[in-house]
């Protein structure tokens, strides 16, 4: 039997929830990257999205 770990990622897309600014936003999804780490997960990847006011970034470069 085969022993080998998947490696498993985390995809978020910033979401600016409902009486949220979109600074504070950002600070949750780097919370939510911080704590994924401690979880040991393999990557955290941040979706590109533009023209969208529902989401905090315009690209994942932050």
């Amino acid at each position: 039997m085969s022993t080998t770990k998947i490696r498993l990622s985390v995809l978020d897309q910033s979401p600016i929830r409902k009486g949220v600014t979109a600074e504070q936003a950002i600070q949750e999804t780097i919370a939510l990257a911080k704590y994924t780490e401690q979880l040991g997960y393999t990557r955290f990847w941040v979706s590109e999205h533009h023209n969208t006011g529902s989401l905090a970034g315009s690209t994942p470069k932050f």
